[in-house]
């Protein structure tokens, strides 16, 4: 059996215990292998929750690409493992997860866009940078009741549905990396946490529907047993098994 290259970079966390302070000089990025880790700024004597990060989510990657002091607080939630990345083992971790540096890159590009954004409405309204509400700990999406009919996924072991959209279905799991939610949000389901934030995308066509794996997606996506490459789309029909990494759905398509 193959072991985690790493392992000895494993570091360790009792629930509730500081990981580091906001303003603390730090050359290292967090990955979250297990547990979960909660990210906060004190203003005023008050604790404002930026995000809540679970297994495969990273934080403070901003200290190892520039050298800069910590920007905000973490502190773990419950007991955690945390693998902490410097600058040494930075290139192998990307180049072995892939994942990691296309979040890492949406990340970056999201807050291009936000702060363009910002910049633009000043200019054109004169207005000042809307405040943006943080992030808390969050749970997992509520599974959608079952439905009559229509496009959907359906989990026969839980008995959950999850409704497709018109124009096409994002499935995965919620981001706080990115904050980004998926049309389909499978954290409820998956328990093992083996699908990827951004996992795959079931489009509609003239002639059906089909599925595309995402780029950066772990743990493979199957069609009745068969993996697909990424970034090529596989035809689906109804009563296909689809796998999301470890986690099994129906695909339904009925009047």
């Amino acid at each position: 059996m193959s072991k985690n290259p790493f392992q000895k970079f494993v570091v360790r966390f009792n629930a509730h215990q500081p990981i580091f302070g906001e303003g603390e000089n730090g050359a290292t990025m967090f990955i979250v292998q297990s547990g979960r880790v909660g990210l906060f700024r004190e203003i005023e004597e008050t604790r404002h929750e930026l995000g809540c990060m679970e297994k495969g989510d990273f934080f403070s990657e901003m200290s190892i690409l520039e050298g800069l002091p910590r920007t905000f607080s973490a502190e773990a939630l419950e007991d955690v493992e945390l693998i902490e990345i410097n600058n040494m083992i930075f290139d192998k971790m990307i180049k072995g997860n892939i994942e990691i540096a296309i979040r890492m890159l949406r990340k970056l590009s999201i807050r291009l866009r936000e702060a363009e954004s910002r910049v633009s409405a000043m200019q054109i309204e004169g207005a000042k940078p809307a405040f943006k509400a943080p992030v808390v700990c969050r749970t997992a999406q509520p599974a959608q009741g079952p439905a009559a009919g229509g496009v959907r996924l359906e989990s026969e072991d839980l008995g959950v549905v999850f409704a497709l959209q018109e124009n096409g279905t994002l499935v995965g799991r919620f981001d706080p990396v990115t904050e980004l939610t998926p049309d389909v949000d499978l954290t409820e389901v998956d328990l093992k946490r083996s699908v990827s934030r951004r996992h795959a995308r079931i489009s509609p066509r003239a002639a059906g529907h089909v599925i595309t794996e995402e780029v950066g997606a772990l743990n493979g996506t199957f069609v009745n047993g068969t993996q697909l490459v990424t970034g090529q789309p596989q035809p689906i029909v109804d009563g296909d098994q689809i796998g999301f990494g470890m986690v099994k759905m129906i695909f339904r398509c009925s009047a």
